[in-house]
Parts: C-alpha cells; structure tokens; sequence
C-alpha cells in the first residue's frame, strides 16, 4: 500500500468533526508509490492515443465503437480492478483506484462507460454474489468477454429507489424469477451483456437480480438523446415477463437496498476523483487558451479578473484532490482492521466511508461545475461553440451532480449518516455538542495572534468545527427526529460538514508537504489558506442561515452572537494568494500543484 500510515485505520467515519488528523497520518498524491504512478501514466496514455482522437465518431454514436474501446483496456488489465485474482481480475486497492477514475476524467463519456462495467456493473457481484455467479460471470467480465451495468432507476422513482414499481414473482414451477417492470437512464444498457436490475418481490421486498442479455422478455430502448455525455449508452429496459433463474437472485431477498447503497458508496467516491480529474484538464486549456487570446492589447492571461478565474480553480481542485487521496488512504488503511470475511470486510469499509464518499461526490461535482462553467467564460464566445474543447465539457460535467444519487440527496444522506453514528453510540458528537455549550458560556478569553507556520488556519478549521457542532445541536434540540422533514436546515449543516473536511484536507497536505520541503510546498499554503479564508466566511453564512430558522428571540440572539465568536478569522490578502497561484498554473499550462 506504500506510505499509507496504519494508524488511519482507527479513524471512524465522520470522526474529522471532533477530533484533530495529524498531517502525518493524511496521504496524499506525494505518497503514491512507484507502482501507483505507472498506472497513472499507462491509463493517461491510453486515453490519449486510443480514446481522445475518437471522440468525434464516439460523441456521434458510431455503432460498437464505446465497447470496443472499453474491452481493450482488458488488453491492459484494466477492466477487473474491482475483481479479485481468482476470478481473472487485479483487484486494486482503493488508492490506485482513485488514481484511475482520476485519469479517465479526460473523456466524460469513456469514464462512465468504463465505470459502469468496472465499477457499479462488477461490484454487485463482486461484493454480494455467490460462489457460483461468481465463477460464472467475474473472469468473462476480468476478460471483457462480457460487459455489465447497474439498473436501478425508473421513470417514477429516480432519487427515491426504494419507490421501484418493477416486480418479480416466483413462477409456477419455482425455477425462474419473473420480472415485470421498466428501467431509465440505463448507461452502458444499449451493449451490455449482465446487468444487475432491482425489483420487488411480490411488490413489496426489494431485491437485486443478475440478467443476462437475451434473456427472454428482456429488452432496451433507442438511445436517449442527452445534453452531454453523448458518446455514452444510456437506454430505458424493458421487463415483460422476464424469465430469470432462480439462482441469478443476488444476495437475499428483501436485502437490495444493502446491495444498491453500498454499491453507490463505492461509485460516489470515483466519480469526485474522476471529477478531480477533469478539473485539471479544464485548468489547464483555460490556461492555455488565456496565453493565446488577446484583448485590449493584451493576452487575457494578464487580467486580474481572469487571474482571479485561473487561480480560483486550481485553489478548489487542489482542496478536492486533496480530500480524495485522504479519503482513499482511510479506506486503504481500514481494510486490514474489518471482519475476515471478504463481504462482510468490504461492506464495512464502504459503509464506514459513507460520509465521506458522499462529501467526495458533492464536493467534486460542484468544483467541477466551477471550472467548466469558468472556463467557458474566459474562452468568451468561443467558448460557446462546439468546436472549441469547454463547450463539451461544460455539458458533460452536468450530470454529476445528479449521477450516484442527486447532490441534494447526498447533503441529506451525510446529515442522516451522521445523526445515526451520534445516536447509536458511534461517533460522540453529542458529547462534544454539550462540552461545546459549556465551552460558550464561559467568559471569551482574549486571543493573540498566532504566529506558527498555519497557526491561524488552524484556529479556523477548529472552529469551523464547532461552528458545526453548534448549528447542529441547535438543529437536534429543536427538532429531534423530525430534523430530516428540515431540508433546507440539513442542506446547510451538510454543506458545512463538507467545507470542514475540504479545509481539513487542504491544511494537512500543505502542512505534509512543507515538512518535507515539497518544491511546490509554498503554492501549496497559498491554496490552504485562500481556501479555508474563503470557506469560513461560507460557513458563517451557512450557520446563520439555519439558526435564524431553527431559534428565535433571546435564545435565537444568543446563538447567533456565539456563531459571530467562532466565525471570526484574521484577514488575509486572498487577492494576492490567487494571483500567484493563478501565474504557477500558466508558468507550466496546467495544474500546479502536482509534486508527484
């Protein structure tokens, strides 16, 4: 696994808002091994030499084209990374995994034809299967013999899973499963050959099947015309009395939601790192595209607002990647520390995350959607136009923040994750709410300044911390197990839950890289700093926002002069900051901070 420190495999889910990570313990792409790095170089060059100049005829849906491409990077053992050796796959741990969704970022369309076979297609199998549907179907799909997907949604139940009206019954005889239903938003369904499709038993127990193309009663529609991913299959399926063997039920009865969350928890953290990805990639022609432009008699590179633009972007992909490669060491280092047996240890590890899959999701869609949208700002009216490269990928990235469940879902499902760990025991946030009440009515003490190396962005992320501790209590006391009907509450603690791990990360890395002398250490604590400046006066608005809800009167004024207390931070010129990240990036025309 390579540098990754042990001692991560201690640190419970959603643990980062009560207790401190010693930048020691936080890995980073510095930390990547040799091995790590070759993978990194092989996959980006296969996109550049087998994907990328086919990106006309792929966004044109030229017939078989996709899965021909998908099935070559069988040739070089790409396609069984979620696979285990006895079953023909290489089996990845989760850090070269993050290095690989980070590379296929270069083509949207690719990456989510690629994901859904290697990723959300393989992992139901691979985590829930039996011996025998193991045997049968993971070496053909090692291969690329046979390609997969995932069904899950449907035209009246996309975010709401659980709402399916697809149903199965036993048949007569007790041999086959029938299924009787319709699917939506199928990618990968127009060419795939096993497909994991979710029904309800007898309409009322949600189940997972395996179905096998040519199945008969098994169909898929015409391909969707969407706004972007284009060069991706994405079809309606079709269940008209599908007759499915009894042995192809995955998993157990009334038991797919165990299925289809975890398998999304392991989808959610690839698409942030493949977000991160693309963030680079959309840096880097912005930057180029900056130099080469001219405006006014000048190239648009010198512009303070499109400096601003340029610097903006590398600070947030440089948060992003930073939580990515964390998240991916705590997962790595936990695996040792789960149950012994392989289901069971990969259900644990996915679920331990959660929190933190769904934060890589949310955080990584949105800092993608910066960029994209950024970058078709600074190419102007080009950047308006399909021949220029940002038109396409301002559409593709669009879909990620609907992708793997909306990102609205996923701020609900980090509270609700939350909520749970801190009742059931798991994770003392009530503790520290309450010690953090006392704490607030204690006298202020008069702060100095802090003169350490990251003494005031320390003191930020530690209160930023209590700023959450603070809403969120206020939030429980007030509506206890309601507080989930209080969307827009939930939204807000979440987007502070993300802010505090995004700050976390950046700090840790920067911290990481300036005891090691990093040559890009010092771009490094330009971008922690400008970000965690930025992101508490994001929280204090987030906290205010949910206060002025949750209380009113005197017990509303009192909260809200100790969110004023904890949100305070030392004014820096973040100006500045951007406007020398902003030259490291166009000094080399792409992302700078990569000291791999």
């Amino acid at each position: 696994m390579g540098t990754t420190p042990a001692a991560q495999a201690v640190n419970r889910g959603g643990a980062f808002l009560i207790s401190s990570t010693p930048f020691e313990n936080i890995f980073t792409p510095a930390d990547l091994t040799d091995d790590q790095r070759l993978l990194g170089r092989t996959v980006e060059e296969f996109i550049a030499k087998e994907v990328v100049p086919h990106i006309p005829d792929l966004e044109r849906h030229k017939e078989g084209l996709m899965p021909q491409l998908v099935r070559k990077t069988g040739e070089i053992g790409l396609l069984g990374v979620a696979i285990p050796e006895e079953y023909g796959g290489a089996a990845l741990e989760k850090i070269s995994m993050a290095v690989l969704s980070e590379k296929l970022g270069a083509y949207a369309s690719f990456a989510v034809a690629f994901g859904a076979h290697t990723g959300i297609g393989a992992i139901p199998i691979v985590y829930f299967g039996t011996e025998e549907q193991k045997k049968k179907y993971l070496p053909r799909m090692a291969s690329g013999e046979w390609l997969a997907c995932y069904a899950l949604s449907e035209p009246q139940a996309g975010s709401d899973a659980l709402a399916a009206r697809t149903r199965a019954v036993l048949s007569p005889d007790g041999k086959h499963w029938i299924l009787n239903g319709q699917k939506m938003w199928i990618t990968s369904g127009g060419y795939s050959d096993i497909y994991t499709v979710f029904a309800k038993v007898d309409g009322e127990k949600f189940s997972a099947f395996i179905i096998e193309r040519g199945t008969p009663g098994f169909s898929h529609g015409a391909e969707e015309n969407k706004m972007g991913i284009r060069g991706s299959s994405t079809v309606p399926l079709f269940l008209e009395n599908a007759m499915v063997p009894r042995e192809n039920l995955l998993y157990e009865v009334g038991r797919g939601h165990i299925v289809a969350f975890n398998t999304l928890n392991a989808g959610r953290f690839s698409l942030g790192a493949s977000c991160s990805g693309t963030s680079k990639q959309v840096l880097a022609i912005a930057s180029k595209y900056a130099k080469e432009r001219s405006a006014f008699g000048k190239p648009l590179c010198e512009f303070g607002q499109i400096k601003a633009k340029l610097g903006e972007m590398a600070i947030r992909t440089y948060a992003l990647e930073s939580m990515i490669f964390r998240t991916a060491g705590m997962i790595e280092g936990m695996v040792p520390e789960a149950g012994t047996d392989k289901i069971q240890r990969a259900m644990q590890v996915l679920e331990e995350y959660a929190i933190e899959s769904s934060i890589s999701k949310v955080f990584g869609s949105e800092t993608l959607n910066y960029c994209v949208d950024e970058s078709v700002q600074i190419f102007g009216g080009y950047g308006f136009h399909e021949d220029y490269p940002v038109a396409r990928l301002y559409r593709d990235s669009r879909i990620n923040r609907i992708f793997e469940g909306t990102n609205e879902i996923n701020r609900l499902v980090i509270i609700q994750m939350l909520m749970k760990r801190a009742t059931g025991g798991i994770l003392p946030l009530i503790p520290a709410a309450m010690k953090l009440r006392e704490e607030l009515l204690e006298a202020p003490s008069l702060e100095e300044p802090d003169s350490a190396p990251f003494g005031e962005e320390e003191r930020s992320l530690g209160r930023a911390k209590k700023i959450f501790l603070l809403a969120a209590g206020a939030a429980v006391e007030k509506f206890r197990d309601q507080l989930t009907q209080q969307q827009e509450i939930v939204a807000a603690l979440a987007n502070i839950v993300i802010e505090v791990y995004a700050m976390e990360s950046a700090l840790g890395r920067a911290k990481k890289a300036a005891a090691a002398n990093s040559p890009v250490a010092e771009q490094m604590a330009l971008a922690a700093r400008a970000f965690i400046y930025d992101a508490m006066d994001r929280q204090e608005k987030e906290a205010r926002t949910a206060l002025v809800a949750i209380a009113d009167g005197d017990t509303r004024t009192t909260l809200l002069a100790a969110l004023r207390r904890l949100a305070k931070h030392a004014p820096v010129d973040t100006i500045a900051f951007r406007r020398r990240v902003a030259d490291a990036v166009l000094a080399q025309d792409r992302y700078p901070f990569d000291g791999r």
